[in-house]
């Protein structure tokens, strides 16, 4: 196993696959999940989006989205086990990577969308994204590193419009820089935001870039899986990490999960204002009750 800076374990060899198949069969040896967790915040803060704006098919930014797996999740009401199911089982194993899109885009033909979304995803991998578009799951694609660059005109346009970003996992890797350059792509309007974290990496840096930009900054009370540890050499340098970092492991990561946190941010006044997702937790700095991460 090869682990990267943050202790762990490389998979970066099935996000670059020409399809999911690969992605499905090694993440469900770890039982990954949190796409699942978030489905339903997602789809109440669309909904809540769409209600309060008057917006029909509000769009999101799904940064890091692989092969559109919340796309497919939101908009045609699947579930993680269904797809599971669908691509690590063995009637995937023996078809081609045509027969697999064709019975994909059958999938999105035959649901009618549970939410009506519009989802563009933001991913580094241009194979991902390009299943995902011609299976249907995606309705458009953006290929790029906005962690080392400014999107291009092309890039801009395709982002442009956005009135929710998403993310399930990437902060960390993603940084503030890209979120903030997803949000000047907006030419002054500000979408509402919802990113899953893992509890390794330290928001804060995110916050304050947002806060600059106009955003309010919300922690949802409560812990989501995200997976298992691969293996006790990966827990073992995750956990270094974490103490590290200040971050307590206690009954949480010691007992052999990855956990996330959902922060909700939205811009200040009126235009942000909306029911909440659920408890919440201010991170304004000068609360004594602020967790510290």
């Amino acid at each position: 196993m090869r682990f990267d800076t943050t202790g762990k374990v490389s998979l970066d060899h099935i996000y670059t696959q020409p399809d999911p198949r690969a992605y499905f069969t090694v993440l469900r040896t770890l039982d990954y999940c949190v796409p699942q967790l978030a489905k339903p915040y997602f789809a109440k803060f669309v909904k809540e989006y769409r209600e309060i704006h008057r917006v029909a098919v509000p769009k999101v930014v799904d940064i890091g989205c692989s092969y559109g797996i919340n796309a497919a999740l939101l908009k045609y009401d699947v579930t993680m086990d269904e797809l599971y199911a669908r691509y690590g089982g063995d009637p995937a194993a023996g078809l081609t990577r045509e027969e697999l899109l064709t019975r994909d885009r059958e999938l999105s033909r035959a649901r009618r969308p549970a939410h009506p979304t519009r989802v563009v995803g933001l991913d580094a991998s241009e194979n991902a994204l390009s299943y995902a578009r011609q299976a249907g799951f995606l309705d458009d694609t953006v290929h790029a590193d906005l962690e080392s660059h400014d999107p291009t005109p092309d890039q801009r346009d395709r982002l442009t419009g956005a009135d929710l970003v998403f993310s399930t996992g990437c902060i960390g890797y993603v940084t503030e820089r890209t979120l903030t350059r997803v949000v000047r792509a907006q030419g002054g309007h500000l979408p509402w935001m919802a990113h899953f974290v893992l509890r390794m990496f330290p928001f804060d840096p995110v916050e304050r870039e947002l806060a600059a930009l106009g955003y309010e900054t919300t922690r949802v009370d409560g812990m989501f899986k995200q997976r298992r540890f691969a293996s006790p050499e990966e827990q073992a340098l995750v956990l270094d990490t974490m103490s590290e970092a200040g971050v307590d492991a206690t009954g949480l990561e010691a007992e052999g999960w990855l956990y996330a946190q959902l922060y909700v941010s939205r811009p200040y006044g009126p235009a942000g204002r909306t029911r909440s997702l659920g408890r919440t937790r201010s991170l304004d700095r000068h609360d004594p009750n602020r967790e510290q991460l």
